[in-house]
């Protein structure tokens, strides 16, 4: 019996709802560390990139990787600074952005996430919960720097943020923009529908560099045109859509705009379908 496109979303709701649990059973890659400018380094491999801001109060990371990572996370911080982790901040809830938070919680640092990020890990019965929410916007003060944290609507699910760190003139947009296809996270709240005008509040902020959720940094066009190619993506989905959910994805033709069809964006191809419907 073939399925419907109903049929299928649940099914991919479903599968996502565990995904974080996949996640943490892919072979370790090694963890490199780079300076971005003297007052900010990323952690890059094995999950979403880490930005990690040293103080003379403490530190502070975006993100937490896998559990299996927070060792080597700890010992590259500790590369750097004798100072230990005060804040996390959660960019969404994914399992490879937020697998680390039950080990740190029980060490010295306080998490913080979105509020809908929050609900999604309850949701999905993911350990780490965050302590501490906020719906639109807060702010963090540490040992004289300011980091800006806020929510500009879905997108990659219902809970992104975006971290700004004024003094270095740098955003960590966790998944919002990555190297590669796009995860449409329909199970917690996604949109590819709201996601480009999600991104074009966000450029409204004042930033030069980019850390993406995903692959290697970026400048501040980079993020620019990613929102284009998401806009592009609707309108190809849409299209493609209209002839059936299979074999969708190969009409949208990625490749065309220097993507390859990952595992993840075919498992949004029945949302995409039914989100772009109208």
């Amino acid at each position: 019996m073939t399925k419907t496109p109903v049929v299928r979303a649940a099914a991919g709701i479903v599968a996502a709802a565990g995904l974080w649990l996949a996640w943490s059973q892919v072979a370790r890659q090694p963890l490199t560390m780079e300076k971005v400018t003297d007052g900010l380094w990323v952690i890059i491999g094995n999950g979403g990139n880490v930005a990690v801001m040293p103080t003379s109060e403490g530190v502070l990371l975006v993100d937490d990787k896998f559990d299996q990572d927070g060792p080597e996370i700890r010992a590259k911080v500790k590369s750097i600074t004798d100072q230990p982790i005060k804040y996390i901040v959660n960019t969404h809830q994914h399992g490879d952005h937020t697998g680390g938070n039950k080990a740190f919680l029980e060490g010295s640092a306080e998490i913080i996430a979105h509020k809908n990020a929050r609900a999604n890990m309850v949701s999905q019965k993911m350990p780490g919960l965050p302590r501490i929410t906020f719906s639109d916007e807060t702010q963090i003060f540490l040992g004289g720097k300011e980091v800006r944290v806020q929510y500009f609507g879905r997108g990659h699910t219902s809970g992104d943020v975006m971290v700004f760190f004024p003094s270095e003139r740098i955003v960590h947009t966790g998944d919002l923009f990555v190297r590669g296809a796009p995860f449409i996270d329909y199970s917690s709240g996604g949109s590819l529908t709201a996601w480009d005008q999600t991104l074009a509040a966000a450029l409204k902020a004042d930033f030069d560099t980019v850390i993406p959720g995903h692959g290697a940094v970026s400048k501040r066009a980079d993020l620019a045109q990613w929102r284009v190619t998401l806009a592009t993506l609707r309108t190809r989905a849409k299209a493609a859509c209209a002839q059936g959910t299979d074999g969708m994805v190969g009409r949208m033709k990625l490749e065309e705009l220097g993507m390859k069809p990952s595992p993840l964006f075919e498992r949004s191809a029945p949302g995409l379908c039914e989100e772009t419907k109208n």
